[in-house]
């Protein structure tokens, strides 16, 4: 017979981990408050069906009703284990007679009397199986039963019985044994059973079982027919039941407190050679990694039976706890709790755990992994390798390192050409390049750089160093976007109509303390200089960035173009755009927008070879002459009150449009 037959309990004093069911019973028997109907739920193998026959048993007892029953009346040794049975003791389960004819025979069955019995009792198991049609036959036998009648019902899951059943019964929910408890349950068979048993093995076996006495039982008798020497070894119960040996784990957990990558996949090589499941693996760490947990927080956590490992492990225990911080340890099971899931139906698990490793041993850059390394920093233990960040990014973070990136890294070098064959954006070099940027501007209060010769040829042009602001914008045009890029995402929690506004807006321009920004349109600038939108606008850098910048708004196209948006002339673009409009067009386009001193040009016009005359006194700005307006074929000299513009015009023609001046 199997041990959980053999050790079935015959009493209530004899259940195991119930106490809570088991007291409230007594007391009734004894006192003779019995109900008429009893539901029985919990896990499965914790005892429901063998209390339900205790309960007959109890009721039937020729001294009974009573909580001991004698076991030596016919009733007793009719019920008892291994006994013929009771005609008045009716056991129905319903996963297999749940239909509405079953319940319509048991209903009519249950109203005779009972034959040699005090009491008929129906113990209906799989409850939850009964369909709804059966319910409703059984509800009014049970709602008013004659008084010789008792229903207990017993299932796994109480919710799915039909409500109106379960109004009318006693409820007792019972519950999975503790490991202690179970540990001493298995312990007493294993003696009664002359059977050695090594003290590692029942944390197995308590482990396996999932806290069920029935299937604790069932696998110790299985260990039990297969030892050798009535001695029931670490070894056996380990390559029988599947789980991580003790030792793999061990050698993890100290790969993992010291960061050792090697070991840890050392470990999990071992484990997948042996045969064993990476998932069984992880989980089995994981469950070591909770202990560990406990050991660190709770002061005394094995001796109270919250840790289930044998006395002789509890230093070794200690020692690992020790060897980790908390933030470590939450962390490390956080990750491979995560990584069990993900391993669930996988097809490759040694991959996924070997992944959820590697996540383990990487640091991080979250206040999880920030709290990891100070801890290891505390304890002494070696840190892992921090990964380099990407030559970019770190030349991104230093200061003024796109200005010196632009200094140290010349642009590759090309031949020099004829002023016919290529654009100008090649035949100069960046160095020599006296146009700045055209979508920056000159400060205020700068001077002018100083005009180009009056001369028909057009000379290799000087080199001439880049205006100070320029560079300094350049340093700090990153951070720029960065910093207008978390205002924008503050001002759009805040208003919607000032976001629309602000969205495509280019990002502004820093002057000192004075956060300049500039709209084209006359229309909304006005709106963008309204206080409470500058207000609003103060409020989001201060609480997005950090920073106290005065803002204010002005007119004008965007002067701050970050080196992105700055692209280089390609050999292509001038031709292109020379294609798509004509040279006299193009001319006088350009020269009203020089004159006007606008700072807009067409995305795919080159810059004139000559220094920039954006800023020139009001009494200068003036409508072109019909000379400078028609086609330059005749050439003159400017007089003195007018700009140099009809030079810079005439460059342009002869060096970027091929025209050749007529020598009258």
């Amino acid at each position: 017979m199997a041990l959980y037959r053999r050790y079935r309990p015959e009493r209530l004093d004899q259940v195991l981990g119930q106490e809570h069911v088991t007291k409230p019973l007594s007391v009734a028997l004894e006192a003779g408050r019995l109900g008429h109907a009893y539901l029985f739920s919990g896990p499965r193998g914790c005892g429901k069906t063998s209390l339900a026959r205790i309960l007959a048993r109890s009721v039937n007892c020729e001294k009974g009703p009573t909580a001991n029953p004698c076991g030596v009346c016919e009733s007793c040794r009719a019920l008892a284990e291994g006994g013929p049975g009771s005609i008045d003791v009716i056991e129905l389960d319903a996963a297999s007679h749940g239909g509405v004819d079953d319940t319509r025979d048991l209903r009519d069955r249950a109203f005779y009397a009972p034959a040699r019995s005090a009491k008929r009792v129906f113990i209906i198991d799989e409850a939850h199986m009964v369909t709804t049609a059966g319910f409703n036959a059984l509800l009014k036998i049970v709602e008013e039963p004659p008084p010789h009648l008792i229903f207990v019902f017993a299932t796994t899951e109480p919710e799915k019985v039909l409500p109106t059943i379960r109004s009318r019964t006693h409820h007792y929910p019972f519950r999975l044994l503790p490991p202690k408890t179970l540990r001493e349950l298995l312990a007493n068979v294993a003696h009664a059973e002359q059977v050695a048993v090594e003290p590692d093995v029942y944390p197995l076996v308590i482990r396996a079982s999932g806290g069920s006495p029935r299937d604790a039982l069932s696998i110790l008798d299985q260990l039990m027919a297969g030892a050798e020497n009535a001695t029931v070894t670490y070894a056996d119960a380990v390559g029988l039941l599947g789980v991580t040996n003790a030792a793999l784990i061990d050698s993890a957990v100290a790969a993992l407190a010291a960061g050792d990558g090697a070991a840890v996949f050392t470990a999990v090589d071992q484990c997948v050679s042996a045969g064993g499941d990476p998932r069984r693996f992880a989980v089995d760490l994981l469950d070591r990694l909770r202990d560990l947990i406990l050991v660190q927080t709770v002061p005394g956590a094995l001796e109270q039976g919250l840790v289930d490992a044998p006395a002789d492990a509890w230093p070794q225990r200690h020692e690992q706890a020790r060897s980790f911080g908390p933030g470590t340890l939450a962390r490390c099971a956080q990750t491979l709790h995560t990584g069990v899931t993900e391993m669930r139906g996988a097809t490759s698990p040694r991959l996924l755990l070997e992944v959820v490793f590697a996540r383990m041993l990487l640091p991080q850059t979250d206040s999880d992994a920030l709290i990891a390394r100070l801890e290891r920093l505390e304890r002494g233990s070696p840190l892992p390798a921090a990964v380099e960040p990407s030559p970019a990014r770190r030349r991104a973070a230093e200061p003024g390192s796109l200005a010196r990136s632009e200094r140290a890294e010349p642009e590759p070098e090309t031949p020099k050409p004829t002023p016919r064959a290529q654009p100008p954006a090649q035949r100069q070099e960046p160095e020599t390049d006296p146009w700045p940027p055209r979508a920056t501007s000159e400060p205020a209060g700068e001077k002018p750089d100083e005009p180009a010769p009056e001369s028909a040829a057009v000379p290799a042009p000087e080199p001439v160093d880049a205006p100070e602001p320029v560079s300094a914008r350049a340093d700090t045009t990153d951070s720029l976007h960065e910093i207008w890029a978390k205002a924008l995402g503050q001002i759009r929690e805040r208003s919607r109509v000032a976001y629309a506004l602000l969205e495509g807006v280019p990002t502004p321009e820093l002057r000192g303390e004075e956060l300049v920004i500039r709209q084209a349109s006359s229309a909304l600038a006005a709106r963008l200089s309204d206080p409470k939108v500058l207000d609003m606008v103060t409020t989001a850098l201060q609480e997005g960035a950090g920073v106290h910048w005065r803002v204010v708004c002005e007119r004008g196209a965007a002067a701050n173009a970050s080196p992105s948006e700055r692209p280089e002339r390609s050999a292509s673009s001038a031709p292109a755009a020379s294609a798509a409009e004509p040279p006299s067009a193009r001319a006088r386009r350009v020269l009203a927008e020089r004159r006007s001193g606008s700072a807009a040009r067409e995305p795919g016009a080159d810059p004139d070879p000559a220094p920039r005359r954006e800023q020139t006194p009001p009494q200068r700005e003036q409508a072109p002459s019909p000379d400078e307006q028609g086609a330059p074929q005749a050439q003159q000299a400017p007089s003195p009150d007018e700009t140099a513009q009809p030079p810079d015009a005439l460059a342009l023609l002869t060096a970027q449009l091929g025209a050749k001046p007529i020598k009258g």
